[in-house]
């Protein structure tokens, strides 16, 4: 994880195993253990994963390898702050929502100062 990842629609699961510096029966082993790393698989068999399936084996490496969750305590982890991070998202976009509703009644009477 020293340098970026290329910039690529799919990645082998070697490209992702070397970036993360983990065996592929590691990441073939999280795949059966977490719901979030699902990756396409081509006519051959050979897994495509997408950048969000890099960024969900980031998530889960962070969790295991650096702060030394067990596999249990990051599914776990992941689930209960799922729902959180759901919250999160909705109450931003609302915000995002209320600022452009505003800037659009700006736009649309330009003579009314707002307060």
């Amino acid at each position: 994880m020293d340098k970026p990842l290329p910039e690529k629609r799919y990645y082998t699961i070697g490209e992702v195993a070397a970036y993360f510096n983990l065996n592929t029966s590691t990441l073939r082993h999280w795949e059966s253990e977490f719901p979030h790393i699902r990756p396409q698989t081509n006519a051959k068999g050979d897994r495509r994963y997408t950048r969000q399936d890099v960024n969900n084996v980031q998530e889960i490496f962070v969790l295991v390898k650096q702060k030394g969750y067990t596999l249990q305590g990051a599914r776990e982890y992941l689930s209960t702050n799922q729902s959180q991070r759901q919250t999160d998202v909705v109450e931003k976009l609302q915000d995002i929502k209320a600022f452009l509703l505003e800037l659009k009644d700006i736009l649309q009477n330009p003579d009314q100062q707002p307060d």
